[in-house]
């Protein structure tokens, strides 16, 4: 029988398929080895638009392109979405079809499909941001393993950078030999690092120089290279986003909403989504906030007349999320910024 619908199970080798025709009756419901997928999508008996369902994980986007090219329609679904729609104990047959009612469901949010280039750009940032994470820990680990010996380094890489090569040139300040080195060695990996990052964030910028989406949206004031360059990489052309707010509530930058009846009651931001585009998104904002001053334009008068009546950082929320729609109008509309 001619399957309609399908949901897809990814794992690393063995993938649960199950699929339904146009009635929703179970049409097929089996497991297939990573080496057999494509052979049967491509062999599978079929309806022109047949829908593949999926749930957003680890390769989802490179089967969703592949599917694609063999005349698919996949869909790809946060796995929140689609745990609902689980009946009784879990295993893959049961997500498999869990996906494939899910798909179906006229309400459904779904993922938008990244191609090769901005899975590139997305690798890229992600690197250089793991490398952060690591310097951050090999900084903390030192300040905490000479604090052990009455030594204090003051906060931040600058204070670090310019400290330790002279604690580690003291012969009085009774540091163990056997320490010293070990942080001498400490030390050698952080510049390592610092030069990995560094040269990571070159190649992020002349990435950025080399789109002209990236150098549109860098024309506003809190998009710099690195939050430019995220925002090509997560929207592509926008076209999976109706409108601006469904972007700045796809990062998370609007409130959470717990309402009944007549009482609204709104709480803090949601912080839902892409973690790091929002932080780059809100430090741009609180640097471009500073510069405000006594600014007489359309938007700085509107920033200026909510720093009377909110706080400081709901206003920097407040434009970082007013910073995202903007971006998304301007790859939707492939235009250029104009302050108002």
């Amino acid at each position: 029988m001619t399957v309609s619908v399908i949901g897809l199970d990814i794992a690393k080798n063995t993938f649960q398929v199950h699929g339904v025709d146009e009635q929703g009756q179970r049409v097929v419901n089996r497991s297939l080895k990573r080496h057999q997928l494509r052979q049967w999508f491509a062999t599978l008996d079929r309806a022109e638009d047949c829908v593949v369902g999926m749930e957003a994980c680890g390769t989802c986007h490179y089967w969703a392109r592949e599917l694609e090219k063999l005349g698919y329609r996949p869909r790809i679904m946060k796995a929140a979405f689609v745990k609902p729609f689980r009946r009784g104990q879990k295993n893959d047959a049961r997500d498999a079809e869990a996906i494939c009612e899910a798909v179906q469901r006229p309400s459904m949010r779904f993922v938008p499909l990244k191609t090769v280039e901005q899975q590139a750009m997305l690798g890229l940032l992600q690197v250089r941001e793991r490398l952060i994470r690591e310097r951050t820990r090999l900084i903390n680990q030192t300040r905490a393993l000479l604090l052990e010996q009455g030594i204090s380094i003051g906060l931040g890489r600058k204070r670090f950078r310019e400290t330790l090569p002279d604690i580690l040139e003291d012969g009085e300040n009774d540091l163990p030999m056997l320490l010293r080195d070990t942080v001498a060695d400490i030390y050698d990996d952080y510049r390592v690092l610092e030069g990995r990052i560094e040269r990571l964030t070159r190649r992020i910028e002349a990435v950025a120089r080399q789109d002209k989406v990236c150098q549109r949206l860098q024309a506003l004031e809190g998009v710099g290279a690195l939050t430019a360059t995220l925002l090509r990489a997560l929207i592509g052309d926008a076209k999976p986003f109706r409108c601006g707010r469904d972007f700045a509530a796809y990062l998370g930058l609007t409130p959470r909403q717990h309402s009944s009846g007549d009482k609204e009651r709104l709480l803090s931001i949601t912080k839902a989504g892409n973690g790091l585009l929002r932080r780059f998104l809100v430090h741009g904002a609180r640097a471009a906030l500073q510069r405000v001053g006594d600014k007489q334009d359309a938007r700085s008068a509107w920033l200026q007349g909510l720093l009377r009546r909110r706080p400081h950082n709901v206003v920097v929320v407040a434009l970082a999320a007013k910073n995202a729609r903007i971006a998304l109008a301007m790859v939707k509309g492939d235009s250029a910024y104009t302050p108002a």
